[in-house]
């Protein structure tokens, strides 16, 4: 039986490598340190299937350097130890430091970190992680300090393009079946950037042919053969996204039985409940926002508490937190907002605060006349004033327009009898 299609397209060399010209094109900072011989420790951060794995063996290649490797689902603190000790033992003077590639490199615990950390300090070894999570949020402070960190993004057209050609020219089995790509639209939608997703499709595509020696590839077939089986390109966990997809969609569309429904896919699954929890606070600020402001805190709380009592008991609160937002009224104000606000800056560019709006710490600035003329608001009646406090240049701008809901009609009506027209 042969290897599956993304294995056997597996590349060897940085030149066969496709995709991420920002870090490997001629010139670019890792490639001139990978062509130099000599590599820091390095995270690799981006989504599934954008190569990686096959970057960090790529890498032990050209260096020429012994290459350990551990997943971070089902290795622990003694199977780090072991392999740093082999990369000791097995070390030679002046030669390159073995490297050490963790994959998940998020799932590692406080402590499994912390038992890398001599280790990479002293170069025993060269450490290469992958995440698909921000590594701010989940590697420790000092081993974070004692890396580089560099973001893989999805592939684009252009690269799945590449590779699809590659795959349907050079691979020893299709390369003697007669293919012909009429269509692509499907192909490139349902891979999503993921280039083993890409080749997984494509191989169940000839499957489906069934030995016939002449392939046409359209939308339609594509799309017919993945509704028959829509698990076959999704291997080894890459659903991650698509789950978690439909379960903020489904908080967003009010629905709690769809959002407990993929909360529990996750949670069998084994996904890791602090980036479930991380998923809710965005969802309460980005979803529900102004039309409840308490479902922030309680997201919040929900993380804060998933932290103090750990598994399986933090099901139930991530069950209580998603139930709430679903069934919470929905706004984006906040978001639209904020969104708008960022484009008028990027098109206005540095606008002068008022002098009014000033801080006014020392006498030359008061000279200056910062802060004159700043009128107090609790000095008046209800507390408010009316003064600007947007630069002229923007005097009449509006960003945020209060959506139907009761809490903020109750915030537009207290801003309506304050400003008035304004």
């Amino acid at each position: 039986m042969s290897a599956p299609l993304a294995e056997r397209l597996r590349p060897q060399t940085l030149d066969d490598y496709i995709g991420q010209k920002h870090l490997l094109g001629k010139g670019s900072v890792l490639r001139r340190m990978i062509d130099s011989g000599r590599i820091p420790s390095i995270i690799l951060w981006g989504p599934p299937g954008v190569g990686k794995t096959t970057l960090a063996h790529i890498i032990s290649n050209t260096l020429d350097s012994k290459f350990y490797m551990l997943s971070a689902i089902n290795s622990g603190v003694k199977d780090v130890r072991e392999v740093i000790e082999k990369a000791k033992s097995n070390r030679f003077f002046d030669s390159a430091p073995p490297i050490l590639f963790i994959d998940e490199i998020h799932r590692f615990s406080k402590s499994q970190q912390d038992s890398l950390l001599h280790a990479v300090e002293t170069g025993i070894v060269t450490l290469i992680g992958a995440t698909t999570e921000n590594p701010s949020f989940e590697v420790i402070r000092p081993l974070l300090s004692r890396c580089q960190v560099y973001v893989l993004k999805s592939m684009d057209k252009s690269d799945l393009n590449e590779l699809l050609h590659r795959a349907i020219s050079t691979d020893i089995i299709l390369k003697d079946l007669k293919i012909e790509v009429k269509e692509t639209d499907a192909l490139f939608r349902f891979s999503g950037g993921d280039a083993r997703k890409l080749l997984n499709i494509i191989e169940l595509v000839v499957a489906a042919e069934d030995g016939n020696s002449s392939i046409i590839v359209t939308d339609k077939n594509v799309t017919d053969r993945l509704q028959e089986n829509p698990a076959a390109y999704d291997k080894d966990g890459e659903m991650h996204y698509d789950i978690i997809s439909a379960f903020i969609k489904s908080i967003r569309g009010s629905d709690p039985d769809a959002a407990i429904y993929w909360l529990a896919r996750m949670v069998a699954g084994g996904e890791d409940p602090k980036f479930i929890a991380r998923r809710l606070v965005i969802s309460a600020a980005e979803d529900i926002g102004l039309a409840n402001p308490n479902a922030l805190l309680l997201a919040n709380a929900c993380f804060d508490t998933l932290q103090k009592i750990g598994w399986p008991e933090g099901r139930i609160v991530l069950a209580e937190a998603t139930i709430y937002l679903a069934t919470s009224p929905k706004s984006n104000s906040a978001y639209l907002a904020i969104d708008n606000a960022i484009a008028k800056v990027n098109e206005t560019g540095n606008l002068p605060v008022p002098l009014h709006l000033r801080n006014a710490p020392t006498s030359l600035m008061r000279e200056l006349d910062y802060g004159k003329e700043y009128k107090y608001s609790h000095d008046y009646d209800n507390n408010f004033v009316k003064q600007d406090y947007m630069p002229k240049e923007l005097k009449g701008n509006k960003f945020w327009d209060a959506q139907n809901n009761s809490a903020e009609v109750r915030m537009k009506e207290l801003m309506d009898k304050l400003w008035g027209e304004k």
